[in-house]
């Protein structure tokens, strides 16, 4: 029996945690906040990275929110929930240090980050910089851009990130490839001018777009990504940063002090809201740039629309505002999310149990691996830590690292840890080695690692035995 099977059996008789008193201290983090969520029984979750995991006092608010919804549904989208939304967004506004009408609410990172994509006017000779590490459906989003059949189109650059590295190389890198894209196009005038009030650019001038992780998915690594903003501003690029993972991970955000050109973070992943929703940063200087929603609201402002807005004023707020009808629950979830964050005991504490379980229990996953920890300094960890599996590296055994062996591997891991193992942890392939990446949550403790280490061992065993002999994969359940 695990230590979570003997926490889940000693609460069995307990009701579920629906609600908490604001006037009590809550439980020790660690196994006994467990009941504050749904997990089943005996589940080891140390992948909260992906999808989040959504408090039970939470989920329901989200199903009193429902009902509010409809009991008058009319009244709901016509009228309630839009001051509501603004509450939300001044709350989420504080605790990432923007301007309430700075942030608007979308579904999820990836529909925030082809808003902005989707926005720019592209000129031939543009250019968009990514890494190869960029979450793989925001470096298809940017392919799709230069592969369109009408033009302009954008080119796209690609910053090589390989771990282990440091900080100052990934800053040097980052400059360096900025330097070598003007250097191959002397006669450019690079710039993040944006166009005037009546939408006039430099027409001798092309601008450079670089979309920033602040903490990568695979591997997850925290970048310094206010110190590649701050070169943005000096080399007149354009900064986006793709914070998928910040908001509930990352503290003191301050986006009015680090003032990137556009910011994007799931509330649903670390912060504790309903999946999905996401917030989009898009200071007031930039505003004009985003004209339209995704999709196109009812509050598009048109050129040609006989009576227009003074000049620079785009709806930005309205336009995303209503998008036509859609589940507003976990927009309205944030606030909720930040009553039980703050009852837990605020970011700092959350934040600090997280990051010390991640540091330690990475430690531990390697020595029961008897590998190594990818962040071995520990400057690019947050929460989330990366363990190399004990499979062979590339280049050792190439056989592990083919196109089928890879996709085999894959659905392998995802059958037996979730329906064999009934444990959940992120795996994938970085820098010739297998790795897995753990999330550490304040329900979590150093016995989940070593659940996970142990499930691991026993199926990279089985995965080393068939490569190696080459007997036929087990049936696995298909992962597309």
């Amino acid at each position: 029996m695990t230590a979570v099977d003997q926490s889940d059996n000693a609460n069995a008789d307990n009701a579920k945690q629906y609600t908490y008193d604001t006037g009590r201290k809550p439980p020790p983090f660690g196994h006994a906040l467990r009941p504050y969520w749904a997990f089943d029984p005996g589940f080891v979750n140390m992948n909260n990275g992906s999808y989040g995991s959504l408090p039970l006092p939470v989920l329901f608010k989200c199903q009193e929110l429902t009902l509010l919804a409809e009991r008058n549904p009319d009244k709901f989208h016509r009228i309630t929930y839009m001051g509501m939304q603004q509450e939300v967004r001044k709350r989420v506004a504080d605790v990432v240090g923007a301007e309430t009408d700075e942030i608007v609410l979308v579904p999820n990172a990836t529909h925030g980050i082809n808003t902005v994509l989707r926005n720019f006017e592209w000129k031939e000779g543009d250019i968009i910089i990514e890494a190869t590490t960029t979450y793989n459906a925001v470096s298809r989003t940017i392919r799709y851009l230069s592969d369109r059949d009408e033009a302009p189109r954008p080119t796209p650059v690609k910053i090589i990130l390989s771990f282990p590295m440091t900080r100052a190389q990934i800053i040097e890198d980052f400059r360096t490839k900025i330097h070598e894209i003007k250097a191959a196009n002397p006669n450019v005038d690079f710039s993040d001018t944006p166009p005037d009030a009546a939408g006039a650019q430099n027409p001798k001038g092309n601008k450079i777009v670089a979309v920033i992780d602040s903490i990568i998915s695979n591997p997850g690594m925290a970048l310094p990504w206010k110190e590649l903003v701050q070169i943005c501003k000096e080399e007149g690029v354009w900064s986006l940063v793709d914070g998928a993972h910040s908001i509930g991970q990352e503290l003191d955000i301050k986006l009015s002090v680090a003032k990137p050109d556009f910011f994007i973070s799931n509330c649903h992943k670390w912060f504790y809201a309903k999946r999905g929703c996401a917030l989009l940063y898009v200071p007031k200087r930039n505003q004009h740039i985003i004209k339209s929603s995704v999709p196109t609201s009812h509050a598009y402002v048109s050129p040609n629309d006989s009576k227009l807005p003074p000049p620079g004023e785009t709806n930005f707020v309205l336009q995303h505002e209503w998008t036509g009808t859609t589940d507003q629950t976990p927009n309205l979830s944030i606030g909720a999310a930040i009553d039980f964050r703050q009852w837990l005991g605020g970011e700092a504490a959350i934040n600090a149990y997280c990051h010390q379980l991640a540091l330690d229990g990475s430690k531990r996953l390697a020595e029961l691996f008897g590998t190594k920890v990818l962040d071995e300094t520990g400057e690019f960890t947050l929460n989330l830590t990366n363990i190399q599996l004990p499979l062979p590296t590339e280049s050792a055994s190439s056989a592990f690292y083919t196109p089928q062996a890879r996709e085999n591997i894959v659905r392998t891991f995802t059958k037996k840890l979730l329906l064999d193992w009934n444990v959940s942890a992120a795996f994938f392939v970085h820098a010739g080695a297998w790795w897995t990446r753990c999330s550490a949550q304040v329900w979590n403790d150093i016995s989940d690692f070593e659940y996970v280490g142990k499930a691991f061992k026993a199926i990279c065993a089985e995965v080393s035995e068939i490569v190696e002999t080459g007997r036929d994969w087990p049936e696995a359940i298909d992962t597309r």
